[in-house]
């Protein structure tokens, strides 16, 4: 039966595919190839097969060109939208050292203005002192004019009573008429003099009441006015010592203790920031003028304590040229990342952050090329894998003196600046401080 099925086949073969000669003719001899049936379709199926892969695989490459023209495409796209991000972020950055530069004019010009508040503050306090004193002084007098009318009247009574003692003695009758005549003229001249006196007195109250009055109506009006000035002068201090005082809460920092340190280190006393009045005996004997005004000096006090707090931390940017932010403060691949990197082009400068003192400025293992600068308030920051270090061990620096150029030393993937602020050795993340710098100034 497979006999049979195999001639049928080769019989179906035969009617498609006749067998086929092939002639070799050399010098000497011909030769002929014999093409069964079977070898034809077997040369058919192979070329067939051979014809499919070469399409195929032409399809497959022709693919893979036209999807990596894509991509680059593609890539060369995200790449120009990646550098107009750049600087467009390069842009908002100069746009916020502009404001922060005029909100440092803005705050200056304040500090002017309380200035000249204060010292209108201080000249009212003497004006108000110096019309009291002259209200006491007028009383004084109003006082001992009146004593001195009362005694002027005493004395008249006692003349009449004196008078009328002799006018009942046993002289004769002209000499009591005499005496009677002299004592109408003495009583007629005291009762002029007293009469006098009276209406002098009386016009010096009336002038002295006027006086009064016109006293106390313009230490009224000196009275408004210094609740106006202390008005202005605590919304001044409202609008200003408390984002400050946020700024460095929003840093980490306890601003008792933060203030309590830059106290002990300028701890000088006198000038116009002292207190206005303080009882000697230990008792607080201000008016309530006085205790606000000694509030508002100690809220001067505290804004500028803020502020030379403000100059020492590093509240500031490690770069002034163009960069971006490649990893930040956290948790990757497994371990923590102290720091936060800024990638830029090899050679970009490095500027300390806040003034401070060079403690390390050498090679440092996984850090490469290494500037660790110590601040006040327990605060240190690093600077890694710098190409050049400028700076060396035992240097004071300032905020924003240049302190190496970026580099690739050490652990890294790239050129880029690794940097870390560390607070009482811990680590903390820098951003923390850019951003809370950025919210205020």
């Amino acid at each position: 039966m497979r006999t049979s099925l195999m001639m049928r086949l080769h019989a179906a073969l035969e009617r498609y595919l006749p067998e086929q000669r092939m002639f070799l003719r050399s010098d000497d001899e011909t030769r002929f190839i014999r093409l069964r049936s079977e070898t034809q379709l077997a040369i058919f199926v192979g070329s067939s097969l051979t014809v499919a892969w070469t399409i195929i695989a032409t399809a497959v490459l022709l693919m893979d060109n036209i999807g990596a023209g894509s991509l680059r495409d593609q890539a060369q796209r995200e790449q120009a939208h990646y550098e107009e991000r750049l600087n467009t972020l390069a842009e908002e950055r100069d746009q916020r050292a502009l404001e922060a530069e005029r909100a440092q004019k803005r705050f200056s010009l304040a500090l002017t203005e309380v200035s000249k508040m204060q010292s209108e503050l201080l000249a009212s306090e003497d004006r108000r002192r110096e019309l009291e004193t002259g209200i006491e002084v007028i009383q004084s007098t109003l006082r001992r004019t009146m004593s001195e009318r009362d005694d002027a009247l005493a004395k008249a009574g006692d003349l009449e009573l004196a008078l009328a003692s002799k006018s009942g003695s046993d002289r004769t009758g002209e000499g009591r008429v005499e005496d009677m005549r002299q004592t109408v003229t003495f009583l007629s001249e005291a009762l002029n003099l007293t009469a006098t006196e009276r209406d002098a007195i009386a016009a010096e109250a009336a002038q002295a009441y006027e006086l009064a009055s016109a006293l106390d109506y313009d230490r009224q009006l000196q009275q408004d006015r210094n609740d106006r000035i202390f008005g202005q002068l605590e919304d001044a201090m409202a609008i200003t010592v408390e984002p400050l005082d946020k700024m460095f809460r929003a840093a980490g920092h306890d601003t008792d203790d933060l203030l309590e340190q830059v106290r002990r280190g300028y701890s000088g006393q006198g000038g116009p920031l002292t207190p206005i009045a303080l009882s000697t005996r230990g008792e607080d004997a201000t008016d309530p003028d006085s205790l606000r005004a000694n509030e508002i000096l100690r809220d001067l006090d505290r804004l500028n304590m803020y502020r030379m707090a403000a100059e020492k931390a590093p509240f500031a940017l490690p770069l002034k040229s163009a960069f971006r932010y490649t990893s930040g403060y956290g948790q990757r691949w497994g371990r923590m990342h102290e720091g936060t990197d800024f990638a830029a082009a090899h050679g970009t400068p490095i500027y300390s952050t806040a003034d401070g003192v060079v403690i390390h400025a050498d090679w440092s293992s996984g850090y490469g090329r290494l500037v660790k600068i110590q601040h006040d308030f327990g605060i240190e920051t690093r600077y890694a894998h710098m190409s050049k270090i400028r700076v060396k061990v035992g240097q004071r620096v300032s905020r924003g003196e240049r302190i190496g150029d970026m580099g690739n030393s050490g652990r890294s993937t790239g050129t880029h600046l690794h940097y870390e602020v560390r607070v009482g050795g811990k680590s903390v993340n820098p951003m923390t401080y850019i951003k809370a710098a950025r919210d205020v100034f």
